[in-house]
């Protein structure tokens, strides 16, 4: 098994350090690596999708306040301008959150916003543990599992999210397939998650997006485990766009769909699916993919990074706090209230 290299670090001391992401737009061909150094650098880092995943979107913005406190601007103007670089995942507005009281407290203190931020990376870490240790009984031990987009090592934390559980089952010596949509249009999961999957030596098939019903139909799938960005209060689950039409193929083949995000992730703000905020991204994406053309110029694009998969298709959600089932308002709730105690 290969090692896998830091997804993100602060490297230094809060009065001069900075943020060191691996540049996720260079995998699988280059591990590279990008230092923030700035605010902007930061944002930029968020918005070009050189950082992603809602846990990790989280974090680096924490460290964004930390950089962009030393330019001298107030913290809520530093807050509010990160707030802008991404509108689906509600980890980023939960840790920029976060970090404005800690700000408050502490008075702006750099020293003080170092250790808050530090503190949300190592409780994203521990998060993904326990989501791993509590999905692991769900993993079927032979079979086919399927995922979507990338919610492993790569979004932060030594597992991640929806990769947890499988990393953990193959650590305690289950054996099984993973089938990893390529995810279009900016193919999270062959760039990343089936390279990240073969550095943890478990065993992975890349398909295309249009293949996954077929796969269902043969017989070589179990079980569907995705992320999530956003999580309405009644279950209603928005992630990387593909996700809806995979719980409808699930639930068509009888097959069951889980969810695996942090307590985070859930806005109870929020009734349902519904009112998540979708963000539409740039038509190149889809025109020409990876700067090649790939469609005729001029031509209409509806390009929704995002989309949400209604509550009665999901199986159960696995948060670090344990399995939410069935996935509705009352056991949501009631699941978020024992975890704040």
């Amino acid at each position: 098994m290969t090692s896998m290299p830091r997804v993100l670090e602060w490297v230094g001391e809060a009065e001069s350090g900075f943020l060191r992401l691996l540049d996720q737009t260079r995998l699988p061909v280059e591990v590279a690596f990008r230092d923030c150094r700035t605010v902007e650098d930061v944002w930029e880092a968020i918005r070009t999708l050189r950082v992603r995943g809602a846990p990790a979107i989280g974090i680096a913005a924490a460290y964004g306040v930390v950089v962009g406190a030393r330019s001298g601007a107030p913290i809520r103007d530093i807050v509010d301008y990160l707030r802008t670089s991404r509108p689906t995942a509600v980890n980023l507005f939960w840790a920029l959150d976060r970090m404005a009281r800690k700000a408050a407290q502490a008075k702006g203190c750099r020293h003080s916003l170092l250790a808050e931020a530090n503190a949300i990376d190592e409780e994203n870490h521990q998060m993904c543990l326990a989501i791993g240790r509590h999905g692991a009984s769900i993993v079927p031990d032979g079979g086919g599992v399927l995922t979507h987009c990338n919610a492993g090592s790569l979004i932060a934390g030594e597992f991640g999210t929806a990769l947890a559980p499988l990393y953990t089952a193959h650590q305690q010596g289950k054996r099984f397939q993973v089938f990893a949509d390529e995810t279009r249009p900016l193919l999270q999961g062959a760039r990343l998650t089936a390279w990240e999957l073969m550095q943890h030596g478990l065993d992975v098939t890349l398909i295309c997006d249009n293949m996954a019903a077929q796969v269902m139909r043969e017989g070589r799938v179990r079980m569907v485990v995705v992320g999530a960005d956003r999580i309405a209060a009644n279950g209603d689950t928005a992630n990387k766009i593909g996700t809806y039409g995979l719980a409808v193929l699930a639930r068509a083949h009888a097959i069951p769909f889980y969810v695996a995000a942090p307590s985070s992730t859930f806005d109870l703000s929020l009734s349902d699916g519904a009112q998540i905020p979708i963000e539409q991204r740039d038509s190149r994406e889809v025109t020409n993919g990876f700067g090649r053309p790939t469609a005729p110029p001029g031509v209409n694009v509806y390009n929704p990074a995002f989309d949400v998969t209604p509550a009665h298709l999901i199986t159960a959600v696995v948060t670090e706090h344990g399995i939410i089932q069935p996935v509705d308002a009352a056991t949501i709730r009631a699941a978020i209230r024992r975890s704040q105690f």
